[in-house]
């Protein structure tokens, strides 16, 4: 169905009656120039007057979610097609010992699984025991290696170990070392810089050699455990955002979010941040 916008000639008022015509029944006119949308399957014979109207597609086959008629309405990350649709279960590792000091852990081993974060694996591998996977793929850091480990037990597939889904961001106490830096950090991560390197525009180039990875990989369902960074990343790549969305997103330890992209590798988000498995034996069948 083609829709565009039919401008109307010069007739009456918009919706507007005097208190004269309060409470008659005829119906109010539309106003000069005001826009009406038209569909083509209403009236195929009326002129569609709106730039684009009757445009032709760019390219006939659908994008996620059936928005074909919409431009970069997503990007692909495999710059070619795959052979089939794909899901991706995205996870983040349980509580660490750092997460619970609140400092930034990066690519330091030294930050393991709490008893809590074990625990919270343990919730999730119940949460996704209904779940075929064809893979997992998990960052080699401990806190996420260890939560792989767990949710993954019994399955016949190995764990897959990327580089790319650890963390690049390095293990320091910023706050203290580089206090002035720490400020833009919180406040316009985007912009943060140290030693003249930008770490969040190296950690969206790393996330995109993840993607590319992850998804030309023979399979159609895959599940993704790592950090609460990369899996940022992650996330805004896939729906084409840049660094400065870096904290338009949040990811909880266990949270679970769930993209599905089609043949040519644009994403559409099914849902983010999931935790209802953290808090009840409720378990995912999606």
């Amino acid at each position: 169905m083609v829709c565009g916008i039919l401008t109307l000639p010069q007739t009456s008022h918009l919706c507007r009656r005097s208190a004269s015509t309060i409470g008659s029944t005829r119906s109010p006119k539309l106003s000069h120039g005001t826009p009406r949308i038209l569909c083509s399957n209403s009236s195929p014979d009326m002129p569609l007057t709106s730039v684009g109207a009757t445009d032709k597609l760019e390219n006939s086959a659908p994008m996620t979610g059936g928005a074909f008629d919409f431009k970069k309405a997503t990007i692909s990350l495999t710059d070619e097609l795959m052979s089939s649709s794909k899901k991706v279960t995205l996870l983040r590792h349980g509580l660490s010992t750092w997460n619970e000091e609140s400092r930034i852990q990066g690519s330091s081993n030294m930050s393991v699984l709490t008893e809590t974060g074990i625990k919270q694996a343990e919730r999730c591998k119940r949460a996704l025991s209904n779940i075929h996977f064809d893979k997992c793929f998990s960052s080699p850091i401990s806190r996420a290696k260890s939560t792989a480990e767990i949710v993954w037990q019994g399955r016949e597939e190995p764990l897959v170990f990327i580089d790319s889904l650890g963390e690049n961001l390095e293990a320091v106490d910023a706050k203290q070392i580089y206090p002035k830096e720490y400020i833009t950090w919180r406040e316009d991560p985007a912009s943060f810089e140290v030693n003249g390197i930008n770490p969040l525009r190296k950690v969206w180039g790393t996330a995109r050699e993840a993607w590319k990875e992850i998804l030309l990989t023979p399979g159609e369902h895959f599940l993704v455990v790592t950090h609460k960074s990369i899996l940022r990343a992650l996330i805004c790549t896939a729906l084409g955002l840049g660094p400065e969305r870096f904290r338009a997103t949040d990811v909880n330890n266990g949270g679970v979010t769930v993209l599905n992209f089609n043949k040519r590798g644009e994403a559409m988000l099914q849902s983010l941040n999931m935790t209802s498995h953290m808090y009840s034996d409720h378990v995912y069948r999606y």
